[in-house]
């Protein structure tokens, strides 16, 4: 089934949000981070998508307690924020109920292996992307191609991915289609997608792809996108 998933994006346990994974363009919501994803549940999300900003930016988490209260609320919570695979067992054990391990590790396929063997299901890979190449959040470091990671997902067991076009997050310009479905030629699990999502037109274009779900942030905070609407109206 489709899932709409709302973003909760958190920095020294406030609301933030954080442009085309720049560190630079950070900037505060106002909101307590617990009562926007109670408000996120009464409008019938299932799912609430967590990122940690701290643990992007310096690599340690520092919004454990947040991630526990939201965890507690009759909702999924899948967990991210360039997590190591130590970080995404922590965020588990934390309460999500899935936890998005981040592109960096994509450099190291033994700990790849590794996690997904030990995690199994409850772990997604992040598969940020910028120019044809993966770029871990939070850094300005290229990676892989986009055809080399998906070859090493393959290889590694991986289920599930988070694939996000680096230069539309946050930037309300829509959805990476074409890398979507260069994607999902590629990529037998399931995706979901992220970055650039603005309007109920660009979910029904991903819903219309076959994609597992799609993670709406910036559009809520600052561009009035109707979630309840969006919710109402899946799959």
């Amino acid at each position: 089934m489709f899932e709409v998933i709302p973003a909760i994006d958190v920095l020294g346990g406030r609301l933030a949000r954080m442009r085309a994974g720049d560190p630079s363009t950070v900037r505060e919501h106002e909101g307590d981070p617990v009562a926007v994803a109670e408000g996120f549940v009464e409008q019938g999300a299932r799912w609430i998508h967590f990122v940690d900003l701290d643990a992007a930016l310096t690599g340690i988490g520092a919004n454990r307690s947040l991630l526990s209260r939201v965890a507690g609320l009759s909702v999924n919570v899948q967990a991210g924020g360039g997590l190591t695979p130590a970080g995404a067992a922590l965020a588990l054990e934390a309460g999500a109920d899935r936890a998005v391990i981040g592109a960096a590790v994509l450099d190291d396929p033994e700990a790849l292996s590794r996690a997904i063997a030990g995690l199994g299901e409850r772990v997604a890979i992040a598969l940020d992307v910028l120019g044809g190449r993966v770029v871990p959040r939070g850094t300005q470091a290229p990676g892989p191609s986009l055809d080399e990671a998906l070859l090493l997902l393959a290889g590694s067991g991986c289920v599930r991915l988070v694939h996000t076009d680096v230069s539309r997050d946050g930037a309300l310009r829509g959805p990476d289609l074409d890398g979507l479905r260069r994607v999902l030629e590629r990529f037998e699990g399931a995706v979901i997608a992220s970055g650039g999502i603005r309007s109920h037109e660009d979910i029904e274009a991903l819903r219309a792809l076959g994609i597992e779900g799609a993670i709406v942030g910036t559009a809520i905070y600052e561009s009035g996108f109707d979630l309840g609407g969006a919710l109402r109206s899946r799959a």
